[in-house]
């Protein structure tokens, strides 16, 4: 099925900078206490706002599809997944992706696709995605045969082992259980918001060589926050994934990836709640979790050999 922190000033020393440049001074703009800032080096390139999603694939979206599980690991058959993946190849195909998708896996095969897709040549590729979709635990899913670190399954495209993918987006999508814990909700008076971005941005590419974190690039999207069960219906499917679905095909192709992960965490927080013959699993609530090591927005825009 936090804690509050007092906080203090401590007046800093005089001229210390708040970040320090390297002794070949190869970093850009810096400020210093004063406000003041030091000027660019000559010559550097401006940092374009989006990821270059103008190379000539897509690029590959798995899908791990997991219903069936072996007895031993005291884990139930996942009805209604099955709806979830539908939906999902559906969706990321419509976005332009080559996605396989792959039922009932089991330990040894999961870590192998990840592996395998992780050595797959990204060079040609705007993006590379993933959905799991599964019994979990926090920080771990469930395969058939017992569960398996997610840190495990991403670990192959961190940037020093998966070269063509450095500087790409890796998005992960995780519909499972992070805990046992129910979100009861509370109440709160009828009110709404609503805004709209729409901005235009640059797409051009930098050519200069530099060092970026391992860790970048990265995008989790949970389907609950830690601790907490995650809601899926036997025939209609998960709630997160029916909520990223309907997203997906209304702004897939004209919303940044962020701002569509809004729209789902608000659709699943405001339109779900459970409906059980229990009192205590009765008008539950779950909010989604998004998790972003992204450096650049993601737009999924037509690709010019689209259009007809």
């Amino acid at each position: 099925m936090e804690d509050r922190a007092a906080s203090s000033t401590v007046d800093p020393p005089e001229d210390v900078e708040d970040l320090q440049s390297d002794k070949y001074g190869s970093h850009t703009t810096l400020s210093t206490v004063s406000g003041e800032k030091k000027n660019v080096r000559p010559g550097a390139p401006s940092e374009p706002n989006e990821y270059n999603f103008n190379y000539k694939r897509r690029g590959l979206f798995l899908i791990i599809n997991n219903k069936n599980f072996h007895p031993n690991t005291g884990q139930q058959t996942r009805e209604g997944t099955d709806v979830d993946a539908e939906r999902l190849e559906e969706r990321f195909q419509d976005l332009g992706f080559e996605v396989k998708r792959y039922d009932d896996v089991n330990r040894s095969r999961i870590s192998t696709l990840m592996y395998d897709a992780a050595a797959y040549d990204h060079s040609n590729a705007d993006c590379f995605g993933c959905a799991i979709l599964s019994h979990g635990l926090e920080g771990r899913v469930y395969a058939t045969d017992g569960y398996i670190s997610l840190e495990l399954l991403v670990m192959p495209f961190k940037g020093d082992r998966c070269p063509s993918l450095v500087g790409k987006p890796k998005l992960f999508f995780l519909q499972a259980c992070r805990g046992t814990k129910m979100d009861y909700g509370v109440d709160v008076s009828d009110s709404s918001l609503s805004s709209k971005d729409e901005d235009e941005m640059d797409a051009a590419n930098s050519v200069s060589i530099r060092k970026i974190p391992i860790e970048a690039d990265f995008l989790f999207a949970y389907s609950t926050v830690p601790g907490y069960y995650s809601w899926r219906n036997n025939q209609d499917g998960s709630w997160f994934i029916q909520a990223l679905c309907i997203v997906l095909e209304n702004y897939g192709l004209k919303m940044e990836l962020l701002h569509m992960l809004t729209h789902v965490n608000r659709i699943v927080a405001y339109e779900f709640a459970s409906c059980t013959d229990r009192e205590f699993t009765d008008k539950m609530k779950q909010m989604p979790c998004v998790v972003s090591m992204l450096t650049r927005y993601v737009f999924f825009r037509h690709k010019k050999q689209d259009i007809r």
